[in-house]
């Protein structure tokens, strides 16, 4: 199920007369100091110079940092479903009744739903204990208490009229021909890829439902495991997320049982008693196989619960109506999270990072060469490591390589999971920021022509070295997993999938190197830079079209001309002897 998230449409102003540079400015509107979202603007921050991309006034806070204070935030959210007209000043009036409210919105997906914030958790209880079970007369309802509430007003005559009614928020990228707009009336192709990142990223309510999603989650396993904590990753944390992208997350049962090093107990030592099993994959498909069943029937909003136990890393999918969002749940992935920390750093130093990785996997679908369904396509994380390790190759370097953090760690740093090496650096005032200034659109241009003509056949690609290494295996495409190093994270891509991929790229690069010899004018409505970039096979423009056949018809004509050649020569020839023409 696509996340219906939160839009910036709204926000980018679209001129009718002439392209018009993309306004950067994100409003700060929140009450309570030491939230999150009031210093943090990852996920809608300003884009940063289109020349440097290094220059970023943003607070950088660490990894660790932000998902702890994005989950205390949760903790103090509910979710109310609401009566379509509800008028806002009171809905807000009525609330504030349990205490202050630091922030709210309003959004739609198979109803109509707000998101509140309070100051104090204990708002929450205040508020959950005034909440009613409701009253079925054809069916009964589980007693389940959550934080997903539903309000109904008492007399349905006293609706306000809707132009007082509480605005949405849209929650859903625009369509492709809002999009060509856009990156039309865009400056330049600095420009284009950047309005592209603003109208796709994660937008700061998107984030917020989705650690309110995992926080509800988290109170249905705890029924379970007390202590435990549902962690998002991916997508959703490390700043490469678009509207629409699952909710990845696992439940994290490391802090059970840890024992409180303060706590000096002489000769004593306590232990829970608890079952074992043989192995860790089993223990796994258990307590999976439990927390998908209270799912399926305890959970308010938990619909299409499969429970994919047998995997190679077991997993339960469902869809959680509310917020709209496709998830999947595992268990105990710390490696998983820790490479969304190192994705996370890599889009922090660098505006231009999430500009380009945005820019390319926008590309890459629009072409085809990623799905959603599994198979042998290339996956968004292959392309975006494919991107980094350009990054990495330039000169200067734009991004270090994970050798270069992991040098840089102090002992705090130091982090083994399962026998891997994840030590990096995690605060980013002491990475030394690039002296790189390359624009947006030669790094573009550069990337297609780099992959157009990389030595796929004998080289891989390796993020934590940052250089071209021979393949250990035959696979078409090896892309070492940087924590994993014996596993190849594109192992599932074809030959034929990756020869596609190289020929888009050649095709793409070709298109941009156009670019620069004209530009087309706003009113001839012509697609040019990204957008040109973005139109599916067999849709580019004419004038591209022509002069794109151009070459390949005088090479058709010369090969014809080869053949008459050596017909004649074969004819004219002496005996036995035959006249070769190389000619092409």
């Amino acid at each position: 199920m696509a996340a219906r998230g939160v839009g910036i449409l709204a926000r980018l102003p679209l001129h009718s007369q002439r392209r018009s540079r993309v306004q950067r400015s994100i409003p700060r509107h929140f009450s309570c100091p030491g939230t999150v979202a009031a210093n943090f603007g990852s996920e809608e921050q300003p884009l940063g110079s289109a020349e440097t991309g290094s220059e970023d006034k943003i607070p950088k806070k660490r990894f660790s940092e932000v998902q702890k204070e994005r989950r205390e935030q949760a903790q103090r959210t509910v979710l109310i479903h609401c009566p379509n007209n509800i008028n806002e000043k009171k809905f807000l009036k009525y609330l504030s009744q349990h205490g202050p409210i630091n922030k709210h919105f309003f959004y739609e997906s198979f109803g109509f739903y707000a998101v509140v914030e309070f100051c104090q958790k204990d708002s929450v209880n205040s508020l959950q204990s005034e909440a009613h079970t409701p009253n079925k007369s054809t069916e009964s309802a589980i007693p389940f208490k959550s934080r997903f509430l539903n309000l109904k007003l008492k007399n349905l005559s006293n609706q306000i009229p809707e132009q007082l009614s509480a605005q949405t928020n849209n929650q859903s990228p625009p369509s492709s021909k809002k999009l060509f707009e856009l990156l039309n009336y865009a400056e330049s192709i600095d420009d284009q890829l950047y309005t592209l990142l603003k109208t796709f990223q994660l937008t700061e309510e998107n984030v917020r439902l989705r650690h309110l999603t995992c926080s509800l989650i988290e109170d249905i396993a705890a029924a379970y495991f007390p202590g435990c904590v549902i962690r998002p990753f991916g997508s959703s944390v490390n700043t490469f997320g678009k509207l629409g992208c699952d909710l990845d997350m696992f439940l994290d049962l490391d802090e059970i049982g840890k024992p409180n090093v303060h706590k000096n107990a002489g000769n004593f030592l306590m232990e829970f008693q608890m079952k074992n099993v043989p192995s860790e994959r089993i223990a796994t498909q258990k307590i999976l196989s439990v927390i998908g069943e209270c799912l399926d029937n305890f959970g308010p909003g938990c619909v299409g619960v499969q429970k994919i136990l047998n995997a190679r890393c077991p997993l339960v999918r469902f869809s959680h109506q509310a917020s709209g969002f496709q998830c999947d749940l595992t268990t105990n992935n710390s490696i998983a999270l820790k490479s969304s920390e190192l994705l996370y750093i890599y889009g922090s130093l660098d505006a231009r990072v999430r500009a380009l990785v945005f820019s390319v996997r926008c590309w890459a679908r629009a072409h085809s060469l990623t799905s959603s369904i599994p198979g042998a396509w290339i996956t968004n994380f292959s392309l975006t490591m494919m991107v980094i390790f350009f990054l990495q190759r330039r000169s200067p370097p734009i991004l270090p390589t994970l050798d270069s953090l992991k040098s840089l760690a102090d002992a705090e740093d130091r982090c083994i999971l399962d026998g891997n090496n994840c030590t990096f650096i995690r605060d980013l005032y002491k990475i030394k920021p690039s002296g790189n200034t390359e624009t947006l659109e030669l790094l573009l241009k550069e990337f297609f022509e780099y992959f157009g003509n990389f030595a796929f056949n004998k080289n891989s690609i390796n993020i934590r070295q940052g250089r071209e290494q021979n393949k250990p295996d035959s696979s078409p495409l090896y892309i070492q997993n940087p924590f994993e190093t014996s596993l190849n994270i594109s192992k599932n891509v074809s030959q034929s999938q990756l020869q596609k991929f190289v020929e888009l790229a050649r095709d793409s690069a070709w298109i941009l190197e156009q670019e620069d010899k004209g530009q087309p004018s706003p009113s001839s409505k012509q697609p040019w830079g990204l957008a040109a970039l973005l139109l599916p096979p067999g849709a580019a423009s004419p004038s591209l079209s022509k002069k794109k056949k151009k070459p390949m018809a005088e090479k058709v004509k010369g090969l014809l001309a080869a053949i008459k050649s050596n017909s004649a020569d074969i004819s004219k020839g002496s005996r036995g002897k035959r006249a070769i023409s190389t000619q092409a």
